[in-house]
């Protein structure tokens, strides 16, 4: 592998020289930039990223941590943040948590020692203080989808609660009281939100919620399946349903197609999220609209922002509304 001595020798320059061609110093000459490149190449050199950084205390990168990339709903985060990246002439670097402490601590960590000025982070197994820690070493940090006090002015969020009421209080206004609750069997704080929506939606219009029907499965397709399975199995006289998600709610929908059971004739359905998936199902699906995209392209350009020394705003709050889109897989029984 080539070395800086080896191109400045091929070159005919000083390693100096070298240096400063690679930190793209005005201090070099035309001539010395053209010759240092031309080696370069020649040789196949790659400059040090982590030796750049310390001369430019910059690596151009920003640190993403996800839950799960494969998951559509990062994808979509990630596109977003990328896009804003490349805007900027940064590259992002991601790292997948799992909704596990100790992997979202060893992504961080690898992020931070990758030295990345900008780091945008979705971690839900990592307690405030921890986060806390690391927001007071990299002052470019953006917490996504978490709301932590001390630093309320550096998250981006939504309001979980609002989604799932807005959802509940539409199928109760459409003649609906035998609403079924499939959530995620996450331990987060989405889930809990998304539930207190739920309920409070019944205590608005002074009805009961059952408890027979809550389900709780992993929050994918496969998990939604199983949960309207459980239902079924059950017995249980619902008319309707509120899925933690989209694709929860639809492998709710495949089961009932599984046993000829006709959506939203006999039953309802309503998402959460507003992905890509809502829109292909059959019946297209009513959802509660999660504005991700518009979410990491904001915090985004707040983490490039504190990362350049610049201070957010003390007072603000990024918290995102819910909104529902009506689809065709909501009946009136009134």
């Amino acid at each position: 592998m080539a070395t800086i001595k080896d191109v400045a020798k091929d070159a005919g320059v000083s390693t100096a020289t070298v240096s400063r061609v690679v930190n793209n110093s005005p201090k070099a000459s035309q001539k010395s930039v053209d010759a240092v490149k031309l080696s370069m190449r020649k040789l196949g050199y790659r400059p040090n990223a982590n030796a750049r950084a310390l001369v430019n205390k910059n690596t151009h990168t920003i640190g993403v941590l996800v839950g799960d990339i494969s998951d559509p709903f990062f994808g979509s985060m990630i596109k977003s943040i990328d896009t804003v990246a490349r805007e900027n002439n940064k590259q992002v670097l991601i790292g997948n948590g799992y909704h596990n402490a100790n992997d979202e601590r060893a992504a961080i960590e690898l992020l931070i020692n990758s030295r990345c000025d900008s780091l945008i982070i979705h971690s839900k197994a990592l307690t405030d203080d921890e986060l806390l820690s690391f927001a007071q070493e990299v002052p470019g940090m953006i917490i996504m989808n978490r709301v932590i006090p001390e630093i309320a002015n550096r998250c981006i969020a939504l309001d979980n609660f609002t989604g799932t009421y807005l959802a509940t209080d539409f199928l109760i206004r459409n003649g609906h009281k035998e609403i079924a609750w499939i959530s995620s069997n996450h331990h987060i704080e989405d889930s809990e939100q998304r539930k207190r929506g739920y309920l409070k939606a019944f205590s608005e219009h002074q009805l009961t919620p059952n408890p027979e029907y809550f389900e709780f499965e992993q929050p994918n397709v496969q998990g939604g399946e199983q949960a309207m399975n459980n239902l079924l199995s059950k017995d249980v006289n619902i008319t309707a349903v509120v899925a933690y998600n989209d694709y929860m709610a639809a492998g709710a929908l495949s089961t009932l197609d599984d046993n000829n059971i006709k959506v939203p004739e006999k039953i309802s359905i309503i998402g959460f999220d507003d992905g890509l998936i809502a829109q292909f199902v059959h019946p297209k699906l009513t959802t509660v609209r999660y504005p991700i995209e518009l979410m990491a392209e904001q915090a985004t350009k707040l983490s490039l922002s504190l990362a350049q020394g610049n201070n957010p705003i003390k007072t603000q709050l990024n918290l995102f509304k819910a909104t529902l889109i009506k689809r065709l897989s909501v009946k009136n029984i009134c």
